[in-house]
């Protein structure tokens, strides 16, 4: 092999390896920052990471909110055959009300309770205006 051969072989070889590490490096990443979502059967049949934070979608069960010294608040969120309790610390959304569909943020601890560090209210897909807008 000539020398201008083993430097083009040796370049090849140097670009598949930094290509192949900035690739693992970027699926590492994304594999770290991933919020997976779940809802309440899928965590009652123990799918949802114990210990990693996760997303659970559902609705706020009716006659469940319990609000308790300053801003901790008790729910219960469910979907159409399993519930999952809910504690949250914090100011809870405009939209949040029972019946609602949300979608809370948290980790589930060994008791199977869900602490929530953030919940996300959904709204429906009508737009209403506000009156002040009309003419």
């Amino acid at each position: 092999m000539t020398p201008a051969r083993q430097k083009r072989f040796a370049f090849i070889i140097f670009l598949i390896i930094s290509v192949s590490l900035a690739l693992a490096l970027a699926l590492f990443a994304l594999n770290q920052n991933i919020n997976l979502f779940f809802t309440p059967s899928q965590v009652s049949a123990g799918q949802a990471p114990k210990n990693h934070l996760f997303r659970i979608g559902g609705i706020v069960k009716t006659g469940s909110v319990h609000h308790e010294n300053g801003l901790n608040v008790e729910f219960i969120l469910e979907d159409t055959h399993h519930q999952i309790p809910v504690s949250y610390n914090g100011i809870l959304p405009a939209l949040f009300r029972e019946g609602q569909d949300i979608v809370v943020e948290g980790k589930l601890n060994k008791a199977n309770l869900f602490i929530a560090s953030q919940v996300l209210a959904k709204h429906d897909e009508k737009y209403m205006p506000s009156a002040h807008t009309q003419n």
